[in-house]
């Protein structure tokens, strides 16, 4: 008697288990076709000096396809320049991105002196780095959660020159 009544728990958990698969694939399936914000770095520029180092923002429009505003948990980012980190930090609770609005967001990057002296013994006669800027947006989406969307730019930006120091 205890087979028999083993081999229904057994179907029915089967049963059970079957339907909870199929409404994972249903969820993870609209999941995917949920809309998410979208962004893109505008601009990357020298700012100044500072005593703590060498200030570069980078302008980050990020585009919000919904009508309530959205908050950003924070904000990180890597400065590289020949696959080298030159600068990495994160911004927490940096605000909210507008409710069918683009939000620009300033992101300041600081490179710290002994890096920026280094880069410049590396540089000769042009005051230019090649650079790639890694961004990270986690913001939260009501019933998704936490997402990060990922930013990436590439360029060149001018290292400061003796004057920016005085």
């Amino acid at each position: 008697m205890a087979s028999s009544e083993q081999k229904v728990v057994e179907e029915k958990g089967s049963v059970i288990s079957s339907l909870l698969d199929k409404a994972k694939g249903f969820f993870a399936e609209k999941l995917t076709n949920i809309p998410t914000p979208e962004a893109t770095v505008d601009d990357v520029d020298f700012k100044g000096v500072t005593r703590e180092g060498v200030d570069y923002h980078a302008k980050v429009s990020v585009k919000n396809p919904y009508s309530q505003s959205i908050p950003i948990c924070q904000i990180s980012y890597i400065l590289k320049s020949d696959t080298r980190m030159i600068a990495s930090g994160t911004i927490p609770d940096p605000g909210s991105l507008v409710g069918n609005g683009t939000t620009v967001l300033d992101v300041p990057v600081k490179v710290a002196y002994s890096i920026a002296v280094s880069l410049m013994k590396d540089m000769c006669t042009d005051w230019d780095i090649d650079y790639q800027l890694d961004i990270g947006l986690t913001i939260d989406i009501p019933v998704v959660g936490d997402i990060t969307i990922p930013v990436s730019t590439q360029g060149e930006i001018k290292l400061p020159s003796l004057r920016d120091f005085f």
